[in-house]
């Protein structure tokens, strides 16, 4: 009698997990600033998509070479203009928004290259910063860590702050979640969670200005 071992995915975070549970199979995926290539290697493989990223850092970069992930090394701040419009289905922002100097450019470009865009940032509104700003202190949290003189997080948003400023750029949203640490929050996700993740649906063609 023979025996058929099976083989696990590899895992990755729960964040990017309920990412991939909104890609469709089979489908065209962007992944901004796609670090070690986890979520592209983890949605071909268990998806079937046709994935490419765009990452700066060297080692990174040679990571998700190194995963088999079709990878263009470059600057988010330059724009997409390496990309067509409608290119792709789905454009993945993953914990970068963040550090970005000009965050309606690229939501405005995430847009215009995917039908569906994905983005997911580390939530301002955690009620433990606002305790430690009532101390004099900026918050440091496992989403934040980093002191105030040494971040590169330059535009901290909370859950409405994101909902206002896609409501702005006509994005509609389709899909909200939200973590503390590796949990994810149902109940009052405002002030309980330290990371949001949103699914947006760009607007019609012809009704972008």
């Amino acid at each position: 009698m023979s025996t058929q071992s099976v083989v696990a995915p590899n895992p990755i975070r729960p964040d990017l997990a309920r990412i991939a549970s909104w890609i469709m199979p089979q489908s065209r995926v962007l992944d901004l600033g796609c670090g070690d290539g986890a979520l592209l290697a983890y949605l071909h493989e268990q998806k079937e998509v046709v994935g490419a990223g765009v990452e700066l850092d060297d080692e990174q970069f040679i990571a998700s070479v190194r995963r088999g992930v079709s990878v263009v090394q470059q600057n988010l701040e330059e724009g997409l203009a390496l990309f067509d419009d409608q290119q792709f289905d789905t454009v993945v922002l993953s914990q970068t928004l963040q550090s970005m100097h000009h965050t309606e450019h690229i939501l405005r470009e995430m847009a215009r290259v995917a039908r569906f865009g994905i983005v997911s940032f580390p939530n301002f509104g955690y009620w433990p910063h606002g305790w430690s700003i009532l101390r004099g202190r900026m918050p440091v949290t496992g989403e934040m860590p980093y002191q105030w003189y040494d971040t590169p997080n330059i535009h901290l948003c909370t859950l409405k702050d994101f909902q206002n400023l896609a409501a702005s750029l006509d994005l509609r949203i389709t899909h909200l979640a939200t973590f503390n640490v590796d949990k994810e929050i149902k109940f009052l996700p405002g002030w309980r969670s330290t990371l949001a993740v949103y699914r947006f649906e760009s607007p019609k063609r012809d009704a972008r200005k």
